[in-house]
This record gives structure tokens, C-alpha cells and sequence, in this order.
């Protein structure tokens, strides 16, 4: 099993951390520190309870002075840096929520903070409150940071004003509006760096959920102008591809299906327990004189509690069926206990989509 991430947190992860610290803040009390760290609840705590218990502890031990206290941090990075600690630290991250549990009331020194530790491990999620306290400003910081010359920056100003981050506060005047942000987009749509370019298609996604016509736009402005852009809006368009959008569907070159058939879809699972698998099969048929290109998909009815039933598309595969062709598919899809998914047993439903099209709806049944 693999390990939780919230055992990153070890003693010699503080060991390191509070050695460096001590570099900087000489009187810094590591004892005091470790004992408040782990205290009686500290094995209770998830990641991100974890997290924010390190940023309280750090505040307690440092001054009162928040402009003092992140010009330590700032001076803490460059010594972890010289001691090998790359950028992109996870474990870090407690260093940005201590700018956005403390930093608030401080948006100028917050900003140049971030920027700075940004470059370090992730700021995608402290910046969130600054923009909603402060859109308009806000966001011509973002905007900045898109021309900014280290990637990681440059990243921020695009995932920091996702509209729907996960695991993160959403961004409702984005959620509503999001044009103030398209310049970010369009500025870094065609970015040297591929991190910077996967956010850009994360973003694009976000706003194709609340506003798909904005997406669907930029996608025929965008697609065709080099491999890299059309891999960004492809990646863009997954929820609305997903939807079985029919603009975007065409624009993909996922046409016509009048000469496709399902044939002998067969549920050899009919009752499936909590921690196996659905076995299903089908056999896909392109009655056509030529070539078909297929976005071939299923849909997963999965039971709620309160007995209706909640669907989920899952990819099978993208690419050209040959003419007069018969083509088997085997799947299997898990039902293993996982924490993003609770499983209620009864009745649930499986669907082929093929171009946004949805087949015939087959019953099977999970039980304990």
C-alpha cells in the first residue's frame, strides 16, 4: 500500500528544516518547536491539518513582526537551496500558508513573498484569497507574472486563477466572469515550459464548466497553430469532450456515426462485489466504406445514497477504425475502496459512447 503523503512530515524532515532555521533565527528553540509540532493530536491530522498545524507552530516560535518573520523564510530557502533541497518541495508548502494565515492585512509583502517562494514549492493555493480580497489588483499581478522569466512563476499566474482548483477555495468572480484572465492564457498558450502549458489546459478546463462557449472560442482560434497548442486545447476540451459537446466533438474530427454498431455487449460481471472488478465486452462494428475516427467512451451510472443514480464517463480509446471492420473490446473497470468515492450496493448502469453518443444502458448490480 502506498504511503499516505502526510508521513512526509517526519522527524528528520524537521530535523533538516529547523537546522536550517537555526542559521538564521540563532536562538531559534528547536526542542520547544518539535514538542509543539508533536503533540497529542499530531498523528489524528491529515495533510493539509498538518500543514497548517507547522505554519501555527512556526508563527509561535518566530517574531510578531510579519515583514521580519518572511524575510527569515525567504533566508530559510536559500540555505535548504545550498543544502540540495530542490524547487517544487511538497512538504514545503507550509511556507506559502504561512503567507496566507498571516500575510492578509499585508498584500504588498505577501506578493513579493510569494513570488519569490513560489519559485520554491507551490503557491497555487495561498494566492487564492488575495485574489478574491483583491480581483482587479490581483489580477494585474497575475498578469505580471506571466511575463515573468522563472517558470514556476509563470505557472502561479496561471493556476493560481484556475476558477476551480482542486482541493482548493474556488474563485466565484471567475467562476461568473473569467475574460479578466484569457490575456494570462493567451500570453502563455504557447510557453517554452510544458508545466506552464498543462496549466493553461487545466484552466481552460475549469472555465469550459461554467462557461463553455468562452472555451469552445478560444479552441477554434487556437487549434491548428503548432502540436504543442493543439495537445493544450485537446486537453482544454476534456470535460466538454466528455459531454459529448458538439462543437467540439467536430472540431476534433469526431464526426458521423450512422455506419458504427455495438453488437453482443455482454456484462460478464452481473453481480459485482465492493473491491472487485466489471467485466464487460462488446464488439464494435464500422459498417462503413471507410475509415472512422472514434472518441470511444462509457458511462458508469453509480448508485447515491439517496437511490438515484450519478454517471461518470471513462475513456476506452481515440483513433481510427478501419472500413467494413469488427473490433473487440474488453474492459474491466475496479470498484476498490478508494477515499474519493464512497460505494453504496443496488443497482447501477453501464453505457458505450461513442462521439458523445450514448448507446443502450445495461444493468448490473453491486453487492457487499
Amino acid at each position: 500500500m502506498a504511503e499516505l503523503l502526510k508521513h512526509i512530515y517526519t522527524h528528520e524532515f524537521f530535523e533538516k528544516f529547523t537546522t536550517a532555521l537555526q542559521k538564521v533565527v540563532l536562538d531559534f528553540d528547536t526542542s520547544s518547536f518539535f514538542n509543539q509540532i508533536f503533540d497529542s493530536e499530531w498523528q489524528h491530522r491529515e495533510l493539509k491539518q498538518r500543514m497548517r498545524h507547522i505554519t501555527i507552530t512556526l508563527q509561535y516560535h518566530l517574531s510578531h513582526d510579519y515583514t521580519k518573520n518572511i524575510d527569515v523564510l525567504l533566508q530559510v530557502i536559500k540555505q535548504l537551496q545550498k543544502e540540495g533541497i530542490k524547487e517544487n518541495s511538497l512538504e514545503y508548502m507550509f511556507l506559502p500558508d504561512f503567507v496566507e494565515c498571516y500575510g492578509m492585512d499585508h498584500y504588498d509583502t505577501s506578493m513579493l513573498a510569494i513570488e519569490k517562494i513560489t519559485q520554491f514549492t507551490s503557491c497555487e493555493f495561498a494566492i487564492r484569497p488575495f485574489l478574491i480580497r483583491h480581483p482587479k489588483t490581483g489580477v494585474l499581478q497575475m498578469k505580471k507574472w506571466s511575463k515573468h522569466k522563472h517558470p514556476m512563476v509563470r505557472r502561479l499566474s496561471s493556476e493560481g486563477c484556475r476558477p476551480r482548483l482542486p482541493w482548493a477555495m474556488a474563485l466565484p468572480f471567475l467562476k461568473t466572469d473569467p475574460t479578466s484572465i484569457l490575456p494570462i492564457l493567451e500570453h502563455l498558450k504557447n510557453d517554452t515550459s510544458e508545466t506552464v502549458r498543462r496549466s493553461v489546459a487545466n484552466n481552460l478546463n475549469d472555465i469550459a464548466k461554467d462557461n463553455p462557449d468562452i472555451v469552445i472560442g478560444l479552441t477554434k482560434e487556437w487549434y491548428k497553430n503548432s502540436k504543442e497548442t493543439d495537445w493544450l486545447v485537446k486537453h482544454g476540451c476534456r470535460t466538454l469532450l466528455k459531454q459529448g459537446n458538439t462543437e467540439i466533438m467536430k472540431l476534433f474530427g469526431f464526426g458521423n456515426i450512422q455506419h458504427i454498431k455495438i453488437d453482443e455487449l455482454q456484462i460478464l460481471t452481473p453481480k459485482v462485489k465492493i473491491g472487485d472488478v466489471l467485466e464487460f465486452t462488446f464488439q464494435l462494428n464500422n459498417t462503413s466504406n471507410s475509415t472512422s475516427k472514434l472518441r470511444l467512451e462509457y458511462g458508469l451510472y453509480y448508485q447515491k445514497a439517496n437511490g438515484s443514480l450519478s454517471k461518470k464517463v471513462f475513456k476506452i480509446s481515440e483513433k481510427i477504425y478501419p472500413e467494413k471492420s469488427i473490433t473487440i473490446i474488453n474492459r474491466k473497470q475496479p470498484f476498490k475502496i478508494i477515499t474519493t468515492r464512497k460505494f453504496h450496493t443496488g443497482l447501477h448502469q453501464l453505457s458505450i459512447i461513442i462521439n458523445g453518443n450514448e448507446f443502450e444502458k445495461y444493468n448490473f448490480e453491486l453487492i457487499t
